[in-house]
C-alpha cells in the first residue's frame, strides 16, 4: 500500500511546481460554493458522466495499467467496472438525499419548556486532498471511492497521484477532467498533482479542509499528525494497516479441514497479497495434520507481480522481521526475484508459531502487517486460548471466523470481542473482496483507521459533510434542502417520521 517509508527515493516523483499547487487550490476554493450548490441530483449525473468516460475508454486505460503494474488485464478491467459502479452509485445515494440527513423539527409551543423550531443538514466540508492507492489503480485512486465519495457530497478533490503508476494516474485524471468539464462541473472540481512535497504541502494549506488516505499505517500516520497539528486541525480519514485475523473453530476445522486450507492459502495469496483485507493470521485448533495440509496448499503457489520495487523491497522487510521472531518457524519459503522486465515477483511464504505463548511474546512484531503474499499460522488450545490471541489484537479492517455445527452460543463472547476490534466480522467465508454496498464497512479501530468511519460503501460520502442546524429561520433563509415543500424531493425526517425514503 501507499508507503511513505517506501516511495521512491527524493527526486523520483516529480513534483508539482509551488505555483502550479497554488493555482490548483484557488481553483478548488472558487469551486467549492459552485459545486456546493448543485443539487445532489445534477452531482450524480455529472459522477454518471465521469463513470461512463472510465468504462468507454476502459481497454486504453487496462492496457496502460498492465504496462506499469502486471496486474492483469482481466483484474484490471474488472476494476475499472468497479470504479465506475461506485462512482454511479455514490452519486445515487447523493441523489436520494440520504447522506445529508435532513431532519426537520417543528416548533412546539407546549412543550416544557417550549421548544424552537429546529432543522438540520450536513453540508459540504469544501476543498478535499486525496491520497491515492497504490495497490488498487482505479478503485482506489484517482477516481476510486474517496474521489468519488467527496465529489458525491459536493467538494472539490485535489488528488495526489500515487508514484506507482504515473502514466495510469495521468490518463485517468484527464477522462475525468474532460468529463466533468462536459457535464458543466466548474474549473476546479477536480485536479491532479505529483509529489510527496507537494502532497504534504496541501495538506498543510489552510484552505484545505479535509485529506483521505488508502496506505500503509507508518505513511498514514505520519500525515495524520501533520493534519493534527495545523493551526486549524482538519479530519483525516486514513485507511491504514490490518492483519485480518481468521478464527477456524474445532468444529470447522472437522468438518471441511480441506475446503479451509484451499480457501485460506487462496485469500492470503490473491493478488500477491497485496490487498489490505488479506487474512495475514490464522488461528487454528492445534493439529499438526492441519498444518501440514495447509503448506501443502501454499507450496505450489507461483509467483506473481509485486506493485512496485519499493513494495518489494519494504515486504522484504517484513520477511526478515518475522523470521527473526523468537519461536517462528517458516513452513514456506518464497522468493522475491525480478522478471525478465524488471519488475519484482514474490510467491508464497508461510510462517507458524507453535503456542499462544509464543506469539503473544513477539505480538508486538507479528501484529504487523506484512504487505505481501504471505501469512502466520498460530496454534491455539481450545476453548479460551482465542480470546487471548483476539483481545491483544490492535484494531483490524476484519474478523473473520470458520464455524461448525453447535458453535452458535459458545462463540459469542469472542463475537463480541471481534466487534470491538474490527469493522467487518465475517463468517466461513474470506475477508479479500469488498463489495460496494450501503451496508459495507471498510475501516475499524486504529491502526486500521484513523476515526470511525467506512472508506468504501454509500456511507463514505458522509465523511465529507459536516452537520447545521437552523433555528427558527425565516422560510425565504432556509437552504433549499430544509424548505417545507422539499423542493429537492430528498429523504428526510420530519418530526420523527421519515418521509421520501
Amino acid at each position: 500500500m501507499n508507503d511513505l517509508s517506501t516511495t521512491p527515493p527524493h527526486g523520483a516523483e516529480p513534483e508539482t511546481p509551488a505555483g502550479e499547487i497554488e493555482s490548483l487550490i484557488v481553483q478548488a476554493v472558487e469551486a467549492a460554493p459552485l459545486w456546493a450548490a448543485h443539487t445532489p441530483q445534477a452531482r450524480a449525473a455529472v459522477l454518471v458522466a465521469v463513470a461512463d468516460a472510465l468504462e468507454a475508454n476502459s481497454e486504453h486505460l487496462v492496457a496502460i495499467a498492465d504496462r506499469e503494474t502486471g496486474l492483469g488485464v482481466a483484474r484490471l478491467s474488472g476494476e475499472v467496472k468497479r470504479t465506475a459502479g461506485q462512482l454511479r452509485g455514490y452519486g445515487a445515494y447523493a441523489a436520494s438525499g440520504a447522506p445529508f440527513g435532513v431532519t426537520i423539527d417543528h416548533a412546539d409551543p407546549a412543550a416544557a419548556p417550549p421548544r424552537p423550531e429546529l432543522r438540520r443538514h450536513q453540508v459540504p466540508l469544501g476543498p478535499v486532498e486525496v491520497f491515492a492507492g497504490g495497490n488498487f489503480p482505479f478503485a482506489f485512486s484517482v477516481a476510486g471511492t474517496d474521489t468519488a465519495a467527496a465529489l458525491a457530497a459536493g467538494c472539490p478533490v485535489l488528488l495526489k497521484a500515487h508514484p506507482g503508476h504515473p502514466r495510469t494516474s495521468a490518463t485517468t485524471a484527464a477522462l475525468v477532467r474532460e468529463a466533468l468539464a462536459a457535464a458543466g462541473a466548474p474549473l476546479g472540481t477536480f485536479a491532479l498533482f505529483t509529489g510527496r512535497e507537494a502532497g504534504v504541502a496541501v495538506l498543510r494549506d489552510p484552505r484545505v479542509r479535509a485529506a483521505a488516505f488508502t496506505g500503509s499505517v507508518r505513511g498514514g500516520r505520519a500525515l495524520f499528525d501533520i493534519a493534527a497539528a495545523r493551526p486549524v486541525p482538519i479530519p483525516f480519514f486514513g485507511e491504514l494497516g490490518s492483519v485480518n485475523p481468521v478464527v477456524v473453530t474445532p468444529a470447522a476445522l472437522a468438518e471441511r479441514r480441506a475446503e479451509i486450507a484451499a480457501g485460506f492459502a487462496g485469500s492470503f495469496t490473491l493478488g500477491a497479497g497485496q490487498f489490505c483485507t488479506k487474512p495475514g493470521i490464522l488461528l487454528l485448533p492445534r493439529d499438526p495434520l492441519a498444518v501440514e495440509e495447509i503448506a501443502a496448499q501454499v507450496r505450489p503457489g507461483a509467483a506473481a507481480a509485486m506493485l512496485s520495487a519499493p513494495i518489494a523491497e519494504g515486504y522484504r522487510r517484513r520477511l526478515d522481521e518475522v523470521t527473526r521472531a523468537t519461536g517462528t518457524r517458516t513452513l514456506v519459503e518464497g522468493t522475491l526475484t525480478t522478471d525478465g522486465d524488471g519488475r519484482p515477483q514474490a510467491s508464497p511464504t508461510l510462517f507458524s508459531v507453535a503456542s499462544a505463548e509464543e506469539f503473544l511474546r513477539e505480538a508486538d512484531n507479528l501484529l504487523e502487517e506484512c504487505f505481501g503474499p504471505s501469512a502466520l499460522l498460530v496454534q491455539y488450545d481450545p476453548p479460551d486460548e482465542a480470546a487471548r490471541l483476539l483481545d491483544r489484537l490492535e484494531g483490524s479492517l476484519t474478523v473473520t471466523f470458520h464455524t461448525g455445527e453447535g458453535d452458535g452460543e459458545t462463540l459469542a463472547p469472542l463475537v463480541h470481542l471481534a466487534q470491538q476490534k474490527a469493522g467487518r466480522v465475517l463468517f466461513n467465508g474470506w475477508p479479500t473482496g469488498v463489495a460496494v454496498t450501503r451496508a459495507q464497512q471498510h475501516g475499524g479501530p486504529y491502526p486500521a483507521a484513523t476515526s470511525p468511519h467506512t472508506s468504501v460503501g454509500a456511507y463514505a460520502v458522509e465523511r465529507f459533510l459536516r452537520p447545521v442546524a437552523y433555528q427558527d429561520a425565516p422560510p425565504e433563509l432556509l437552504p433549499a434542502a430544509l424548505r417545507e415543500d422539499n423542493p429537492l424531493q430528498l429523504v428526510r425526517t420530519v418530526d420523527g417520521k421519515t418521509e421520501g425514503a
